[in-house]
C-alpha cells in the first residue's frame, strides 16, 4: 500500500495516475483484510520520473499487487535494475510474491516498510526475518507521503545496484 502515494511524492513531471474508487465489483476478488478503509485502488499502473543526471533518468512505475494485474509485470521488469517492494508492516505476508517475482528473475531490490501516520510498528531486522530476505537487501522504513522519505528508498536502492553490479563484475 502507498505505491501511488510514492511515485507521487519523488516525481518531478505530474505523475499519471490510475487511482479509482473501489465498487463491489471488488469484493470477494481484492484482499483488504487489515486495511478494511480502503477506498481506491490502482487499476493500471501509475508513473512518475526522476531525473539525477543527464545521463541518468529513473522511471517510476507503480505497478497493482492484485494478482490480476500481474500479467503487466513481466513486461515492467524486461530491462529493469531494480524495484521497490512497498510493504505495509500490518500485512507482511502480501509482500512475499512480490519479493519471489524479483529474487527468481535476479533484480536487485530495497524493501520499504512504508510506516503510516509515522507509526514504527516493527524494526527493520523484524522485517527481514518475516520476509527472509538476504542481509544485503535494504530495508528502509519510509512514510511515503514524505520527498525525502520516498527519496532515501530510491537512494537505498540505487546503491544496492550499484554494490550488486560491483560483486558480480568482481566475480566475473
Amino acid at each position: 500500500m502507498g505505491k501511488t502515494t510514492m511515485v507521487a511524492s519523488v516525481s518531478e513531471i505530474p505523475p499519471l495516475q490510475t487511482e479509482e474508487v473501489m465498487t463491489q465489483a471488488s469484493v470477494g476478488v481484492d484482499d483488504l483484510a487489515g486495511i478494511e478503509g480502503k477506498s481506491t485502488t490502482t487499476v493500471a499502473m501509475d508513473f512518475g520520473r526522476i531525473t539525477i543526471n543527464p545521463e541518468l533518468v529513473l522511471y517510476l512505475f507503480g505497478t497493482p499487487g492484485q494478482n490480476r494485474f500481474w500479467f503487466m509485470w513481466d513486461d515492467l521488469a524486461n530491462g529493469a535494475l531494480g524495484a521497490v517492494v512497498l510493504v505495509d508492516p500490518r500485512r507482511l505476508e502480501t509482500s512475499f510474491a512480490s519479493i519471489d517475482f524479483f529474487e527468481r528473475r535476479g533484480i536487485a531490490f530495497a524493501v520499504g516498510v512504508n510506516c503510516f501516520h509515522g507509526k514504527r510498528e516493527c524494526e527493520p531486522e523484524e522485517v527481514r526475518e518475516a520476509l527472509d530476505v538476504e542481509p544485503s537487501v535494504p530495508i528502509v522504513m519510509c512514510d511515503v507521503r514524505a520527498r525525502s522519505s520516498s527519496k532515501e528508498v530510491l537512494l537505498a536502492l540505487l546503491e544496492h545496484i550499484r554494490n550488486t553490479a560491483e560483486m558480480r563484475a568482481a566475480v566475473l
